[in-house]
C-alpha cells in the first residue's frame, strides 16, 4: 500500500468516527426509557414508543460496535499494521479497503471462514 493511499484510508476513518460521534450525540434522546404515564398516552401509542426505543437501542448498539472497528483500524494506521490481514499476515487488497475501510482480512480468509 502506497503511502498516499495509506492516507487517505486515514482521512476515510477519521471522517467516519466524527460521523459516528455526531449521529450518536443527535439520537441520545431516541433511546431513552419510554415514560409509562397511562393517562397521557393510550396502550397502543405506548407499545409504538417502545418498539421505537428499542430500535433506536439497537441502532446505537450498532453505530457503537461501528465506532470500535473504526478505532481499531486508526489503532492499525499509526501502528503500521493497516491492511494486513489478521489470520495470514497477508497485504489486503486497497479495492477491498475501498468498500469497508475497517476490514481484518483478505477475500481469502474472509471466504475461507
Amino acid at each position: 500500500m502506497t503511502p498516499e493511499e495509506l492516507a487517505q484510508f486515514r482521512l476515510q476513518l477519521l471522517a467516519m468516527r466524527s460521523e459516528l460521534l455526531e449521529i450518536e450525540q443527535s439520537t441520545m434522546d431516541d433511546a431513552k426509557p419510554v415514560e409509562l404515564d397511562q393517562t397521557s398516552v393510550g396502550r397502543l401509542s405506548r407499545m409504538d414508543a417502545m418498539q421505537s426505543q428499542e430500535m433506536a437501542q439497537e441502532m446505537v448498539r450498532r453505530r457503537r460496535q461501528q465506532l470500535v472497528q473504526v478505532e481499531g483500524a486508526l489503532r492499525r494506521v499509526e501502528s503500521g499494521e493497516y491492511g494486513v490481514c489478521f489470520r495470514c499476515g497477508e497485504e489486503i487488497d486497497s479495492r477491498r479497503l475501498g468498500v469497508d475501510p475497517t476490514i481484518t482480512r483478505c477475500i481469502g480468509c474472509a471466504e475461507a471462514a
